[in-house]
């Protein structure tokens, strides 16, 4: 997580995983291993073909179009519901639930409504929902959200498995989506 788009990289990512698993290699289960993916439709149903036990990832943010457009500009290519029915089709094949990546945005992705349509999206797949309390950067309009115990809370009364990530390295802006170089002022004296 956090270099890139994995599967933009298909080929190299399949040898890595065959070298991490390997005995000769890393020896590493492949349930102890998540691929993080922003949604390449294509690209996870030729992964399913390969039937790994691994977790996949998907990074939503948002269970409607217009608004993960906003957030994820990739989603204008695919839409929420062509990426829905892939990962219905990843668990078919594989039946390997799928983690669903979601960054809890105040007054964005955080009301009601969405954990209600995110519910519907899930309904009847097994999956998990990873609520990621956004981390505060002082250069950006987007905020922690303020809801993310009620989101998980609407989740559940649907039966949807939602956690919180714990948040680590925020006190150093070291936490995910805070690693960048900030640029020091220098004043001439």
């Amino acid at each position: 997580m956090g270099i890139g788009e994995p599967l933009d990289n298909f080929d190299t990512v399949l040898r890595f995983l065959s070298l991490v698993n390997s005995p000769d290699g890393l020896n590493i289960g492949m349930r102890h291993i998540s691929l993080s993916t922003c949604g390449l439709v294509e690209k996870i149903d030729k992964l399913a073909e390969h039937q790994l036990q691994l977790t996949l990832s998907v990074s939503l943010h948002a269970p409607d179009d217009e608004t993960r457009s906003k957030l994820m500009p990739v989603n204008r290519s695919v839409g929420v519901e062509k990426l829905f029915d892939t990962c219905r089709r990843y668990f078919e094949k594989t039946g390997r639930r799928i983690s669903y990546e979601y960054a809890m945005v105040d007054g964005v992705n955080d009301s009601d409504w969405q954990a209600d349509l995110l519910a519907s999206h899930l309904k009847g797949t097994p999956g998990h929902v990873n609520l990621i309390p956004l981390n505060h950067v002082a250069e950006s309009p987007l905020k922690p959200s303020r809801r993310v115990a009620q989101f998980q809370k609407r989740l559940e009364s649907h039966g949807i498995t939602a956690t919180v990530r714990r948040k680590l390295g925020g006190d150093i802006d070291a936490s995910c989506g805070q690693l960048r170089r900030k640029a020091m002022l220098h004043t001439d004296d």
